[in-house]
């Protein structure tokens, strides 16, 4: 069970959490920053096709991302934040900066998703005083420069290491391990070889059983194998997802929520159908 604010999950099956992208330099193209009501109608129609959440991020991390300023995150993320607070899922927020996930509670948010895990001055506190869940996610170096030259000698253990430590961290401050989520930042600060390590071992980055999101969706790592540009990657996530599934991930962070669930919806069947011995990590 994941206590995610006013929320309780249930983790029994894997959760997907929609994105709702509102920079205006998305990688993927489908960035909303200029227009809160698409954002808005976007949000609403990734939660009828099946989203149990939605991450709403108002600055890019995409490889190379300029940082955004505390007023342009705020003025994307807090109109679209307050029009979804009674929207009957939770909203995770995507950020790093403590006033902004200041902002983001008091309207309503359920979870932080901090790409810099509470690292910087004043998030740790500002999440232990609350009852949000937050994602902790590894990343070597920071979105502007985080693909230049990664350099790991063991990326697992390297990344389940850091993630050890900032479980730590937040325990010590007071944050409950039933709020505690991790991410091992698959395409941040890493290359193929990094990132196919870790969703082929991606169960063995875990913390005491704590669940793991992954986020792949059309990501390069999908390009890189495919050799599709951005806007022809759904199957190449489709497959990312599965595989990070059936390798422990209890959150898909996914663009294309309704293909995600109709995918994960056969596996389970699929499951559901094999002897209890044979069953593998999907339940009915």
């Amino acid at each position: 069970m994941l206590r995610c604010g006013k929320f309780d999950l249930s983790l029994e099956r894997p959760l997907v959490m929609g994105i709702v992208n509102l920079t205006p330099d998305s990688f993927s193209g489908d960035g909303l920053a200029s227009d809160a009501t698409r954002a808005i109608a976007h949000a609403r129609k990734l939660i009828e096709e099946g989203a149990d959440m939605l991450d709403l991020g108002a600055e890019s991390s995409r490889p190379g991302a300029i940082p955004a300023s505390l007023e342009e995150e705020m003025d994307r993320l807090l109109p679209v934040l307050g029009a979804l607070a009674d929207c009957g899922v939770p909203i995770s927020v995507d950020t790093y900066k403590p006033e902004v996930m200041q902002a983001a509670i008091d309207h309503g948010a359920a979870m932080i998703n901090d790409i810099f895990a509470l690292r910087r001055p004043g998030a740790l506190e500002v999440v232990a005083k609350s009852d949000c869940a937050v994602c902790l996610m590894h990343m070597q170096g920071e979105p502007l420069t985080m693909q230049q030259s990664p350099v790991y000698g063991d990326v697992v253990g390297e990344v389940r290491g850091f993630l050890a430590e900032r479980v730590a961290m937040a325990v010590a401050a007071g944050i409950d391990r039933r709020r505690l989520v991790l991410d091992p930042g698959i395409g941040f600060g890493k290359m193929l070889e990094h990132n196919l390590a870790l969703l082929a071992q991606l169960e063995e980055t875990t913390i005491d059983g704590l669940p793991i999101l992954a986020g792949i969706s059309r990501k390069s790592m999908l390009g890189a194998i495919t050799g599709h540009p951005v806007g022809e990657r759904l199957a190449a996530s489709i497959a990312a997802a599965l595989m990070a599934a059936r390798h422990g991930a209890r959150i898909l962070r996914v663009h294309d929520v309704a293909a995600t669930r109709d995918a994960l919806s056969v596996w389970q069947a699929v499951e559901a159908a094999k002897p209890a011995s044979r069953s593998g990590l999907l339940p009915a």
